[in-house]
Parts: structure tokens; sequence; C-alpha cells
């Protein structure tokens, strides 16, 4: 399916005007980059390179989309003629997905015409600003469930796309698995699920509904035991299995004393096995005060699915650089207004790390790449060569950069409290020269 209509209607009409004004065609250099981390937060995560890579592939313009275009007198017929042809023949580099990123962070470099380049800025963007509020707050909650598996469920409180994508995020932030089954379908994140409280309401008994529950899915199956009695639903279920009961999910009330409540019970039932899963509008600080509780596992569904209060990421995408000249060499070109100042020319970046292996500093160079201590780290990989994607890759590799990129964090990146970027970040001059212009704490 096109992906060129998910876009905003003055990307077409810029290009309308600059093919009218001869400038449409003139290299182009856009970022797009986030100016602050959300209020308190220490590090974002970086998600969604893989979808918009595949948006890129499929942003087409059919007879479907220049009817639509051209009904709405949206563009004209040389506008039409530039879209019916249009592919991206440009380069991107960008951050590796999964990747931390702080203010300023160069995520995403952009290549080509002004045209071909700008036609997809609305859908990097949303991409982009939806994937990564959620990867950002699943690392946290991941962060403060530390061993504990971390379930995705969020799907019935977002769009049913959004819902997709949330899984794909939550995954390679370190979630273990979704309960939404296109998410396994379309990009194979383990999927996981039993039953609701509707199941216990259908029958006539709620051991009833357990046998059955059992009958059909194993002994190795999870029972909510919160439905009516939550101790009479513990020794039912032990009772049925014979104590092989694989889990028992608590989804209401004092989390942290029914959870002990229930470890309690089952050991003395002899179930100690049987591990607790508990759910109920779970956030990465109510998983920080689980960390004392029995608890074996987290469901987690509103608060990931909707970044955790921080549902974007604000991220921008700013042409930096523009042709000039009869030679076309690139020139930095940037905003200038109160507060939304942007920095012009092409960057490159590095993470500088420190003799062991720890984070001190995002170094973004303008122009040309910073001065490379001995283990400092390239950020920026190629994702796209003259219009040919390259940098497509598993989930799998995502979720271990992200993996390793958290390991990087000093101490303050692991807080929960309200506090500064855990790292700085510094832009520097042609000189190698630190800008006044930098971020970071």
């Amino acid at each position: 399916m096109s992906t060129a209509l998910l876009t905003d209607q003055y990307e077409i009409t810029m290009v309308r005007a600059a093919l009218l004004a001869g400038t449409a065609n003139r290299k182009s250099v856009f970022e797009l980059f986030a100016r602050r981390l959300p209020s308190g937060r220490r590090y974002g995560v970086v998600a969604g390179v893989g979808r918009a890579l595949e948006a890129i592939a499929d942003f087409r313009f059919t007879d479907a989309e220049l009817s639509f275009l051209e009904e709405r007198q949206i563009v004209d017929g040389p506008t039409a003629d530039y879209l019916a042809n249009y592919r991206f023949t440009g380069s991107m580099w960008g951050y590796g997905e999964g990747e931390l990123y702080f203010p300023g962070s160069p995520l995403l470099v952009v290549e080509g015409t002004f045209a071909e380049a700008v036609l997809l800025e609305t859908v990097l963007l949303s991409i982009y600003n939806y994937d990564s509020a959620v990867a950002s707050a699943a690392s946290r909650m991941t962060m403060m469930a530390e061993d504990r598996p971390c379930i995705e469920m969020g799907s019935r409180r977002i769009t049913e796309y959004g819902a997709v994508a949330a899984a794909r995020a939550a995954y390679i932030a370190g979630f273990a698995s979704t309960s939404n089954l296109e998410a396994g379908r379309r990009y194979g994140v383990p999927t996981s699920g039993t039953a609701a409280h509707s199941f216990s309401l259908l029958h006539d008994t709620e051991e009833e509904a357990f046998r059955a529950q059992i009958a059909a899915l194993g002994e190795n199956t999870t029972l909510l035991v919160d439905t009516y009695d939550i101790a009479a639903a513990v020794r039912t279920g032990v009772r049925l299995t014979e104590g092989k009961l694989g889990a028992v999910r608590i989804d209401s009330g004092d989390l942290t004393v029914t959870a002990r409540e229930v470890r309690a019970l089952l050991d003395d039932l002899g179930a100690t096995e049987t591990r607790i899963i508990v759910t109920s509008d779970l956030d990465e600080w109510q998983l920080a005060a689980l960390a004392g509780a029995p608890v074996n596992g987290y469901g987690v569904g509103t608060s990931l699915v909707t970044g955790s209060g921080a549902p974007t990421c604000s991220m921008v995408y700013k042409l930096v650089a523009r042709a000039t000249g009869s030679e076309g060499t690139l020139a930095p070109v940037a905003k200038m207004s109160t507060s939304k100042t942007t920095i012009g020319g092409r960057k490159h970046a590095v993470r500088r790390l420190d003799v062991k292996d720890i984070a001190e500093a995002e170094l973004v160079g303008i122009n040309l790449p910073p001065v490379a201590d001995y283990n400092d780290r390239p950020l920026l990989r190629q994702l796209v060569d003259h219009g040919e994607i390259v940098g497509s890759e598993s989930l799998s590799a995502a979720r271990a950069r992200h993996e390793a990129a958290r390991g990087e964090l000093p101490r303050d990146g692991y807080k929960m409290s309200r506090g500064e970027p855990a790292i700085p970040t510094y832009f520097l001059d042609d000189e190698g020269k630190i800008l006044p212009a930098s971020y970071g704490s």
C-alpha cells in the first residue's frame, strides 16, 4: 500500500512552488532530531527506523493518489508529472534502531534534492516520534523490571495500527512479548495471552472456567485469579493442576500486598514453582515500587503505548544545508526564530566513552566528523545509498544494540527522578572547538 498520502498538504504545495521557481532539484540536507528530551527524562531511545525504511520503499504516487490530489486542486500538471515518477534517489544516515539519543542528536541525516527529501518529512516524523516515545518509556520500564519479563498489553488503548508499532518498539527496548497478534505476524515479536475476566464470568463457576482453560491450554497456563475471591481462586487453580499451575495473574488491588499474600499461599499449597504475573495500569514508577515484591513478570498497557506521559518526542525535521552558487557547493542554513533555532551544516556524531566504556558525552561535528578518541563510538550508519535501502536489520539486532547502549549509561542515567540528560551534547566547529549552542547537563 502506498504511503505517499501519509503526509501534510504543505509538503506537496512546497514541491509545487519549488518546481515553478526552479529550486526543487537543488541539493539539500535535512536532519531529524529532538531539541530536548521530555521533561525530567535522562535519555531517549531511537525506534521506528525499520518502519521508516518500509515507508520510504512504499512512498509512491499511483493513479489513486494523483487523482485525489488533482480533484482537490492540490497539484497542477507539472507537479502531478513529477509525483508520478517520484522515487527517493538520495542517501540517508541515521542512529541505529535501539540506540540512545540526547538533545540535539542527529538521528537521521537525509541528502537529496529538496523536493524528494521534503516530501518524506511528515511520514518520517510520525514514525520516529511515536515509536521512539514508546521505546523510551519501555526502556525505563524494563530497567526497573530488571530480570523480570514485561509483556506489552496496550492494543486496546491506542489505534489499531499504532498498537502494532507500539508492540514492535517495546520489544526493541526489552519487552519479552506482546498480546498483539499482528505484531507477531508482521515483525516476529513473540506473542502471549490467556484469558480475561469475561471468560470466568461466562461460566457458571470459576472452577468450571479454570477447568476449560486448563483443558485447552495445559497446566502451564496463567489463570486470572481476581474475578471473585483471590485466595479461593488460587486454591482452585492449584488443586486442578495438582500444584503444577504455570502462573496466576493479579489485575487489581494493592499489588505489592496481594502478591505477598498469594506467594505465601502458593508456597503453603506446595505450588512453589507457580509464577505470579501482575497487571493493572502499571508504569515505570510502579514497577520500581514492586521491585521487592514476589512478582515474576508484568503486563503493561496504557502507560506504555502512550509514552508514559510523553506520547511524542517532539522531534523535528529541518533543512540544515543546501546547494548554492554555480558549482552547487553545500552551504549551511539555519532557522533563527527565538527558542526554535537550528544549527546549520551537515552533522556527524560519536559517543565519547571513558576508559571503562561509560558514556561521557555526545559529540556532534558540523560539516566534519569529530576527531575521535581511541574508544569513541560512531553513531550514524548508512540506511539508504542513492535510493537503495541498505540499512535494514533484524529486531534482534536492534534489541541487542539497545541493551548495549543502555549499559553504557553513567549512574545518573538509571535514575527515575527528574533530572538533566545523562550526558551532555557538544557541537564542534570545523576546528573541533565546542560551540555555545551545545545541549546538556
